[in-house]
């Protein structure tokens, strides 16, 4: 029975959902074959520089780009992709990201994306941007496929990049709070605020490929 089951997940391919993950509330956020289901922030359509390309959701054209936005909104939830960025590019994963403002990332907390050694001063993968750091760096170097997973629930946050553990924190919590106020978002007064918002990626920093996208909802 341990070796079907085995076989049957090396076996699930790309941008899929495997029985069990229907099971347990999973949804996929992106198709494989289609852009259905983002659209570009402030916009009901997708500009041309994310394209669905060779089962990857990509940024083709860093140009004429942008950053994208999920159809849902969500408040607790557990997120789960992968993505690979070229040598060197910038990406980064936004969440309760607020139709209002004129940017994502004035509403949105955002773990960042970012293809550069771990050096003071630097917001490199998995960092939640200027809130939360990490000791450890478990990115893949450009050119090679990253699992990033969110947990984004009422009792604890987590970050994970290829299965290690980046940090642990509480949103709404004074120490959560306490960070805002010393960063930059601070001057943005909607930041963090919004209970239930949309999932953003950003798109115009450079080259990155995303694919098994997939969200589970979590209850309160």
């Amino acid at each position: 029975m341990t070796a079907i089951l085995a076989a049957a997940i090396v076996l699930l391919p790309d941008n899929a959902l495997s029985a069990a993950e229907k099971r347990a509330g999973w949804q996929l956020m992106f198709d494989g074959k289609t852009t259905k289901g983002w659209k570009n922030f402030k916009s009901t359509t997708l500009n041309k520089g994310w394209q669905a390309k060779d089962g990857t959701l990509a940024v083709v054209d860093e140009n004429n780009a942008g950053d994208i936005v999920s159809d849902g909104k969500y408040d607790w939830f557990e997120l789960s992709l992968d993505f690979m960025l070229g040598p060197g590019q910038n990406s980064g994963v936004m969440f309760r990201v607020a139709d209002s403002g004129e940017a994502t990332w004035h509403s949105g907390p955002e773990v960042q994306l970012y293809d550069h050694k771990m050096e003071a001063g630097t917001q490199i993968t998995g960092f939640l941007y200027e809130l939360y750091p990490s000791k450890v760096d478990a990115a893949k170097p450009g050119g090679q496929w990253n699992h990033l997973r969110m947990l984004v629930s009422p009792k604890s946050c987590v970050t994970e990049v290829n299965g290690v553990k980046y940090y642990e924190y509480v949103i709404d919590s004074p120490d959560f709070w306490s960070r805002v106020a010393k960063s930059k978002f601070n001057a943005f007064p909607g930041f963090a605020k919004t209970k239930k918002g949309r999932i953003a990626i950003q798109g115009d920093h450079g080259v990155v490929s995303f694919k098994n996208m997939k969200i589970r909802p979590i209850k309160a």
